[in-house]
């Protein structure tokens, strides 16, 4: 698909709209230096284009208003477009309402373009403003010109109609891109808050660990004193010996073996809060990506990071998608399946040009893991395991 202007007016004409075969006759061109056109002026067959791509719906919502059409404040875009078209072609106080909007609108393009310009001039200032992305200012302002030739009327026209079915296509692509995108950021939120209940029990059951430690504690240091006691008293006597009673000994054991699964559950727990870390980055990854509406600059977003980035395993039905986000993202990808079918002679070169190497821990070989750290340490590359083989691990482990 073509690289598509960006748009600096919320309108864009609507893809149903119908090229005229010819425009209605005028006399543009002898009336260079004349009082610039009005809609009504301007054959009907453009009114659609115009209202469509230089008005917004909320600019034409208030035109409406102001001129007696009280059902406007409620009425759907399609029927405010609807009723702007009828009303470029009448000739009253609503129809020059219209106008005014249009003009106060884009009165900086209006401005730019000089009354005594000759078709070439108005056709290099239209090309140079698409080509840019800015339509709807000049659309208005070469529409109402009174030099534009009627010929040019038609191409400026014919691009406009043209782009409309570029960018309904385009959004298209963009909805189907934020349903996944959306419906991957819903299984994600269902996965943390899984790990966040786990998370809560481990947590209540470290606590009563911990408890049941303590009171082992002091059962063990009740038997010492009691030991310690008898040990006193029976000083002395012949044959009398310091050793333990099979309580203090089941005390100590017991005392160790919770020790030890404290510990082991101290592990679980710092595992678990760390998994937990990881799904929040990701989730806030796929958040940041839905909220960004379809189109939307990019600026004040960071450098992503500088070199190329190996990913190594994950699956392979994910590398045509892992190498369009890259691609939104200025970041070069290199790819490889960690051995299934390409080979892993080929990943000493591939670390080699890469900045850093990616491998997600649950679709990798230990085989190709191994070779992949050891490659990375050799060669001084820094490379990071990722939680899973999912788009979401992806994208928050390439966010600048």
């Amino acid at each position: 698909m073509p690289t598509l202007p960006r748009l600096k007016s919320h309108g864009v004409p609507l893809p149903g709209m119908a090229l005229p075969l010819a425009a209605a006759p005028d006399d543009r061109g002898a009336k260079a230096g004349a009082q610039r056109l009005r809609t009504w002026d301007i054959p009907a067959t453009f009114h659609c284009s115009i209202v469509g791509t230089c008005l917004t719906a909320g600019e034409l919502r208030q035109v409406l208003v102001r001129a007696g059409e009280d059902d406007a404040r409620l009425a759907t875009d399609h029927a405010l477009h609807g009723w702007g078209v009828r009303l470029a072609g009448r000739r009253d106080q609503a129809a020059k309402l219209l106008n005014k909007a249009l003009d106060r609108r884009h009165e900086s393009a209006i401005r730019r373009i000089p009354r005594q310009a000759d078709e070439e001039a108005l056709r290099a200032i239209w090309r140079e403003s698409f080509d840019r992305g800015d339509i709807a200012g000049p659309y208005w302002a070469l529409m109402s010109h009174p030099g534009t030739p009627a010929a040019l009327v038609r191409d400026i026209f014919g691009e406009v109609h043209m782009l409309s079915h570029l960018v309904g296509s385009a959004s298209r692509l963009d909805i189907a891109r934020l349903t996944g995108l959306e419906k991957a950021l819903g299984q994600e939120r269902e996965r943390t808050a899984r790990q966040e209940t786990r998370l809560k029990a481990a947590a209540a059951e470290r606590v009563a660990l911990q408890q049941r430690l303590r009171q082992a504690e002091e059962r063990a240091l009740r038997a010492e004193a009691l030991a310690a006691s008898r040990a006193h008293t029976g000083a002395g006597r012949p044959g009398s010996a310091e050793t333990g009673t099979p309580h203090d000994e089941a005390v100590t054991r017991r005392l160790a073996e919770a020790e030890e699964q404290c510990r082991a559950l101290q592990r679980e727990l710092d595992r678990l809060r760390d998994l937990h870390q990881a799904v929040l980055r990701e989730n806030e990854t796929l958040e940041a990506l839905v909220a960004t509406p379809a189109g939307a600059d990019a600026g004040g977003v960071p450098a992503p990071p500088a070199g190329p980035v190996l990913y190594v395993g994950g699956r392979r039905n994910l590398f045509d998608r892992l190498r369009l986000s890259a691609e939104s993202r200025d970041v070069a990808l290199l790819l490889h399946d960690g051995g299934l079918e390409d080979s892993t002679t080929l990943l000493p070169a591939l670390v080699g040009q890469a900045a850093r190497v990616l491998f997600p821990v649950d679709h990798i070989s230990h085989t190709a893991a191994g070779l992949v750290k050891r490659l990375c340490r050799e060669q001084g590359k820094p490379y990071l395991p990722l939680r899973s083989a999912g788009l979401a691990s992806f994208l928050a482990a390439i966010r600048p």
